[in-house]
């Protein structure tokens, strides 16, 4: 869903959340999310790896973007475009790299 039409009180399926569509929807349900408060809390970093792993294929870093704009959503924060957090991911992973 477009970010600006994302209301915090009318979540009933996943393509209620902002940035995400059918395909976004379909990897939350690989996840094994039923439902989209059961995201809430949820870390969209494991997020990541875990789709990466479930389904044996890397996956274009923009999909963690989007599980940030999801999880931040469902915390309380304002509805995001998923580029929005594109340089938070890589600052992250530049962070994770550094620890290695």
């Amino acid at each position: 869903m477009n970010p600006t039409k994302a209301d915090r009180t009318n979540l009933k399926t996943f393509t209620d959340l902002p940035n995400v569509g059918k395909a976004a929807a379909d990897d939350l349900r690989l996840l094994g999310y039923e439902k989209p408060e059961e995201i809430t809390g949820s870390d969209p970093v494991i997020m990541y790896e875990m789709l990466c792993a479930i389904t044996g294929v890397r996956q274009d870093p923009c999909v963690m973007d989007v599980f940030w704009s999801v999880t931040d959503f469902l915390g309380g924060q304002p509805a995001q475009s998923w580029w929005n957090y594109t340089e938070r991911r890589k600052d992250h992973l530049k962070k994770m790299m550094s620890l290695r």
